[in-house]
């Protein structure tokens, strides 16, 4: 250890973030089993939800937003999407990036509530100097702020033989690494800024993800946060289908405190329970409210930091080259956190304040029509239900692979379900409704232009529809949608679909009558031109449809 604390002093690091270092290194050569068995554990039943709570009455509401303040993430860098300045600096909706948004919620927040809540935003070495250039643009006021910024510490990366620093001399940036967001607790007691913020009587302390838009400060919250005795609260919501495989909240049978379990500290044998949705029904959104000076307590009593359970990540020293060395990444979950405090808890909120971005899917739907932005900034979801989106990776993985091929998003607006292989070029006035899947496996970009709008008004063979054509280089086009609610004539053609479908020995030419009606009918609601080729057997097999 003494090797890693030297080279940290030599880097100006704080007592605080070697402190929290030495643990996680201590974790790493014990041998200690990063596991939580579920043995050991028991799930969480019952939590208070957000829906159940009031706001603050207008007398109280001054007192706590001026013990408030708001701290966004904003260390991240968006690797696994191409991006090689902070992720917050994507333009995400209107021409606004992350960082636009953020600001335009804070500034209306004050105006709102005629209040100047605190905001700070907690950067890397990696996105300080690119955020900050960023904000001095269009956002200097906010950036002429006190103690605007908290900078995230870095930690030396572990050879993985040896178990010393790693060295790379042609590079020596890459031999430093982001310490995980749990990083945060150690840099407000290092900077000095967790002892200013109390000064300035600072109580409360919000902080959630730059990349989730949904993490709006709520009053009802702030009131019940305030209200309690509790010093950490965490936001978490019911957990779906595709949540089954990222971390739960449960809690300690050995002291019946809460805990968060991250997938790597589950076993092989716990991975049925651990995807149990039935059983572990919440999932930490990593928006968390903190009480300040009970957060300087904890740190006090366990000598200046939070035992944070160790997230160990196998690397490459430079994570472009999968030759060069191997190297540990040590990291802690801010949302651990849960377990380090003596009067802990969590609230239950809807999936609205959890809409992190993460991959290029992501920003393709939030660009489309499907999502708007409110009056104070919050990117929202407009149509009746989020689009499942599943680009093709070899074409769509980065961000600047996405943006060559959607020279304008599409109307996402009546989607339910997009899925796109192979190089699908989206031009203008593209509409997608429905479930509909896109296949060009050629080898040359295919294009959609709005006279190709990818709309079928009928479910013309029940549920198993299936609608082919080719354009511009497009093999294979499927599309199945409900078609209730579109317009009466939609529903006799359906009705009719059933009648035909369901007669044995149907009659060819009848079939053919009916489908020229449902193409005549397509095209009054301006849809594409589907052409079916019925391939029949002894004249009655729509299976045989293609």
């Amino acid at each position: 250890m003494d090797l890693f604390e030297k080279k940290m002093k030599d880097d100006g690091l704080s007592d605080a973030a070697i402190a929290a270092f030495r643990l996680n290194y201590e974790g790493l050569v014990s041998g200690k089993s990063l596991f939580l068995p579920e043995s050991t554990i028991e799930p969480i039943e019952e939590i208070p939800k957000l829906e159940d709570m009031k706001e603050p009455t207008d007398d109280a509401l001054d007192k706590l937003l001026a013990k408030t303040a708001v701290c966004k993430l904003n260390g991240g860098l968006g690797t696994s999407m191409g991006l090689e300045k902070a992720k917050s600096l994507l333009t995400v909706k209107d021409g606004n990036t992350f960082l636009d948004l953020i600001a335009l919620q804070v500034k209306h927040m004050r105006k709102t509530f005629k209040s100047h809540v605190r905001f700070l935003l907690m950067n890397s070495f990696s996105t300080s100097e690119d955020t900050k250039e960023f904000l001095s643009k269009d956002h200097g006021d906010i950036l002429k702020e006190k103690d605007i910024e908290l900078v995230q510490n870095k930690s030396p990366k572990v050879n993985a033989k040896t178990l010393e620093p790693a060295l790379f001399p042609e590079n020596p940036a890459l031999e430093w690494c982001p310490p995980g967001h749990g990083d945060l607790y150690a840099a407000l007691l290092g900077s000095g800024m967790l002892d200013r913020l109390l000064e300035d009587g600072i109580e409360y302390l919000f902080v959630s993800n730059s990349d989730n838009l949904g993490a709006t400060m709520d009053l009802k919250l702030l009131e019940y946060f305030a209200t309690s005795s509790k010093e950490f609260v965490m936001e978490v919501a019911e957990r779906t289908a595709v949540d089954k495989k990222g971390g739960h909240l449960c809690k300690s049978k050995e002291d019946n405190k809460m805990l968060l379990r991250e997938a790597a500290q589950c076993l092989d044998e716990d991975e049925k329970d651990f995807q149990d949705i039935t059983k572990h029904k919440f999932f930490n959104t990593n928006n968390l409210w903190i009480r300040l000076s009970g957060l300087k307590k904890a740190m006090e009593k366990e000598g200046g930091l939070l035992p944070l359970a160790l997230i160990k990540n196998s690397k490459t020293i430079d994570p472009r080259n999968k030759k060069t060395e191997k190297v540990f990444q040590l990291e802690t979950a801010m949302g651990a956190a849960i377990s380090c405090f003596d009067d802990s808890g969590a609230v239950v909120v809807p999936r609205t304040r959890f809409a992190p971005v993460k991959s290029c899917n992501d920003i393709f739907v939030l660009r489309s029509d499907a999502f708007e932005v409110t009056e104070d900034s919050r990117v929202v979801l407009k149509a009746p239900q989020t689009p499942v989106i599943k680009l093709d990776d070899d074409h769509y993985k980065m961000v600047d692979q996405m943006e060559a091929l959607v020279e304008e998003s599409p109307s996402l607006i009546q989607c339910k379900s997009l899925k796109v292989k192979g190089a699908v070029k989206f031009l203008k006035g593209v509409k997608i409704v429905g479930d509909v899947e896109i296949i060009n496996s050629g080898k040359e970009v295919a294009e959609l232009t709005s006279d190709e709008q990818w709309v079928v008004c009928a479910d013309v063979f029940k549920e198993h529809v299936k609608a082919y054509q080719k354009v511009k280089g497009i093999n294979t086009v499927r599309a199945k949608v409900e078609v209730s609610g579109i317009c009466t004539k939609c529903d006799d053609l359906q009705a009719e679909s059933a009648l035909l479908l369901g007669q044995k020995g149907r009659d060819p030419g009848r079939w053919e009558a009916h489908v020229h009606r449902f193409q005549e009918h397509d095209r009054i609601h301006r849809t594409q031109r589907i052409c079916y080729d019925m391939r029949r057997k002894d004249g009655t097999d729509p299976e045989g449809t293609t």
